[in-house]
């Protein structure tokens, strides 16, 4: 069974302050999603997942429709902050969404089959997705997940500090937590996180990052669904409070269900967390086109 790939479109890209997830960025045209889709059907995924917002629906299929048509197949998910919620009321001062794992949970219904998950403003690269479809193909099951490893060096931004999950690893590369990094930058050739008081603290060259790109088997769901009525009522009235990623797989892993392998890849991770990136994507995509990785065009 082919894996699928699910899209994490649904964010309000508050930082950037545009639907960035749709801006083109390739030679002709193209999304940094349509990078991330050609990458997956080319290491054999078969279906791709748009995790979005209802309102967004019409923009994302006008684009992505024509030109994935006989290519993959494609379904469509909403994120809506009524979704999964059981007998809870979504607080009148509550605007954000739940959070990414609450988005995963809102994929329930179109995933059947192992997959994986992605941001949809990041370039992951072609060797990520190969490494996610033989982990999906061969290795996966109920007990046993996966998130590619990154090597935190290749993930700086030129142009300001990142927050980035940290991994920490076993001897048999099993994750044993996700560290939250919140200000990482490159001072005198080395890495360092800034705390809130000012000191720093060094972070290894060799340090490996979660940049979102988790590989699940479809037992999660049902995982999740258990979780986030949990999360509910902790925090139904805490109007930031989020659902997320890292926060379940380590629950998922201090609470025994299983192991979360840390699988490492060589790609280069870039993505858009600053206004002033977007012109370094687009030169990255160019150079990786002109290297002959991409064509040209990627659908024509």
């Amino acid at each position: 069974m082919k894996p699928t790939l699910v899209i994490m479109a649904a964010g309000m890209a508050s930082r950037y302050g545009s639907m960035k997830q749709i801006q083109q960025f390739g030679p002709s045209g193209e999304t940094i999603m349509d990078y991330s889709i050609f990458d997956a059907i080319k290491a054999g995924f078969g279906k791709v997942v748009f995790i979005i917002r209802r309102d967004f629906a019409d923009d994302f299929k006008n684009i992505f429709e024509p030109k994935l048509k006989g290519k993959i197949l494609t379904d469509y998910v909403f994120q809506e902050m009524s979704a999964y919620i059981g007998n809870h009321a979504v607080p009148t001062d509550r605007t954000k969404p739940w959070g990414t794992s609450h988005a995963i949970l809102c994929a329930k219904d179109a995933v059947n089959e192992p997959f994986a998950v992605i941001n949809a403003d990041d370039f992951y690269g072609s060797d990520a997705f190969q490494k996610a479809n033989n982990f999906l193909r061969n290795v996966c099951k109920d007990d046993e997940y996966g998130l590619i490893g990154y090597e935190l060096a290749k993930t700086l931004s030129a142009h300001g500090t990142v927050s980035r999950g940290v991994c920490e690893v076993d001897e048999q590369n099993n994750l044993v937590a996700i560290n939250e990094r919140l200000k990482i930058y490159r001072e005198n050739g080395s890495m360092v996180d800034e705390q809130p008081d000012g000191t720093k603290i060094p972070i290894p060259e060799d340090a490996k990052a979660s940049m979102n790109f988790w590989c699940f088997n479809p037992s999660l769901l049902s995982y999740l669904e258990t979780e986030f009525q949990l999360f509910l009522n902790e925090n139904i009235n805490s109007p930031k409070a989020e659902f997320l990623i890292p926060v379940t797989a380590d629950h998922f892993i201090k609470e025994g269900k299983g192991v979360i392998k840390v699988i490492p890849t060589s790609a280069h991770w870039f993505g858009v967390t600053y206004k002033e990136d977007a012109p370094v994507v687009k030169e990255n995509l160019h150079q990786l086109v002109s290297e002959g990785l991409y064509p040209n065009s990627l659908w024509s």
